[in-house]
């Protein structure tokens, strides 16, 4: 009879192993966060600006970098599918080459380029010096960072989930802690009813910058250690020079992914910067409001990566029925998931706002742009576990496709309309995002249905790796 099942739950167990503990390190994330710019929050709506003001900018950047840790992926996960573990350990010492090119070059870039960002991203220019100073001190360790993301992404494509996300929640709490040292000035607090005197810098925006910087490089560190001493993916003895074996496959997978990152996350920064001239009223909103929903597409970015991972295993085994299978059950998941997710922030979506401001006028614009986004939320994320089975396949051609016409043929298009030209306001912005989305949703599902992405379906594409 369990043959004969459309959704075949025997598989939830290996989903679930690998999507908590993602979902908990993405909740640790948001929640700090959260916590970072309620903290900011507290020095004013001028601060909360600054700090918002580049942080697309800072998704511009750690998406292009994760790119390659899909390409490596892919790669691992394939292999490992097909009980290769020499191949999956040679990809994993290429990726510390990658880190350090990589790594290298982002901290040229981003620390060159500081002080003239906030200016290319529009923003007041009362705010631009602090705004500068905030993301210099941000992208001193890049290095680490991007160790971060390609080191935590070679480990799960190995199954392990739960290191990074140990890791995280060690560098998400150490982040909080710093951030009561370094952004306010020594002062007294009451703690059980005791006066306590607590020691701080006085530091402001450029404190929680710091705080973040000291962090991510302990994570760096951290991370890096434990790819080393892992069983199955460690590159210790093994060599790290360009091996053109592994490096073709990987950037196969990667360099498409990577144009996709760069064009979204360069639309996003378009997006932000036309919003960031509707004023300071619309800026703090749409910061507070993206920081809000962050935290409720946690859901669809776990599964996305218990796809990805599960997906590029049932490949290297040439399973075909279990391929099939967890592609009905993820999506299952992940419908109730992001319904669910969806309904909640819709509901709280006043009181969550007011976690971040006092601002009357700030928490109800904030407010409203979420509760329109919130009915999308199950849409949005069938498109986040096809896009995650693709990359598991090694498919991330089509995906960058989607995601460009989605990006500038319908939010930064339709956005520049309505806010150059109709002269409206925030909602009509978030309209526009919304519509993205749902333009995703079809073209993804589509594109699945038609299963010319999957190897196993199509003989033509089993040598692709």
């Amino acid at each position: 009879m369990s043959e004969k099942r459309f959704f075949r739950f025997s598989l939830l167990p290996a989903v679930i192993a690998l999507a908590w503990p993602t979902m908990l390190e993405q909740l640790m994330q948001t929640a700090v966060q959260y916590i970072d710019t309620a903290m900011v929050g507290a020095l004013g709506t001028e601060a909360t600006a600054a700090v918002g003001s580049t942080t697309t900018v800072n998704w511009l950047i750690g998406s292009t970098i994760s790119a390659f840790g899909v390409g490596f992926l892919a790669l691992i996960a394939r292999s490992l599918g097909a009980g290769d573990s020499i191949r999956a350990r040679q990809a994993s010492a290429q990726s510390v080459l990658f880190t350090v090119v990589i790594g290298a070059l982002f901290t040229a870039l981003a620390l060159s380029l500081s002080g003239l960002i906030p200016g290319w991203m529009q923003v007041d220019p009362a705010i631009r010096k602090t705004a500068a100073a905030y993301f210099f001190v941000l992208y001193l360790p890049m290095l680490p960072r991007t160790a971060t993301i390609i080191f935590g992404t070679v480990l799960r494509s190995a199954g392990d989930t739960k290191t990074p996300m140990w890791i995280g929640l060690g560098v998400n709490v150490l982040n909080v802690v710093l951030n009561f040292l370094f952004i306010y000035e020594p002062r007294f607090v009451t703690v059980f009813g005791r006066e306590v005197f607590l020691w701080g810098t006085g530091w402001g925006v450029v404190g929680a910058a710091a705080a973040s910087a000291v962090s991510f490089t302990l994570g760096g560190i951290a991370i890096t250690a434990a790819l080393f001493k892992h069983r199955t993916v460690s590159p210790a003895g093994v060599s790290i020079k360009p091996d053109r074996t592994i490096i073709a496959p990987v950037m196969r997978v990667a360099f498409p992914n990577m144009l996709q990152r760069f064009g979204t996350s360069f639309g996003y920064v378009a997006f932000a910067a036309m919003i960031n001239s509707l004023g300071g009223l619309s800026t703090a909103a749409h910061t507070i409001a993206n920081t809000v929903e962050s935290a409720f597409y946690i859901p669809g970015y776990g599964m996305m990566t218990a796809a990805a991972t599960l997906t590029g295993n049932a490949i290297g085994a040439d399973d075909k029925r279990t391929l099939k299978d967890l592609a009905r059950l993820i999506t299952l998941v992940e419908v109730v998931l992001m319904a669910v997710s969806g309904a909640l922030l819709f509901i709280f979506a006043p009181f969550m706002a007011g976690l971040f401001s006092s601002d009357a006028a700030v928490i109800a614009l904030a407010a409203t742009v979420l509760r329109m986004v919130a009915c999308s939320e199950p849409f949005f994320g069938v498109g986040i576990v096809v896009e995650g089975m693709l990359q598991g396949a090694g498919k991330t051609a089509a995906p960058f496709v989607f995601n460009i016409i989605g990006m500038w043929g319908i939010r930064i298009l339709g956005t520049f309309i309505c806010l150059k030209l109709f002269g409206l306001g925030l909602e009509a912005a978030w309209a526009c995002m919304i519509a993205h989305n749902l333009v995703l949703f079809v073209m993804f599902a589509v594109y699945y249905a038609r299963g010319k992405w999957n190897p196993l379906e199509n003989d033509a594409n089993r040598s692709a790796y």
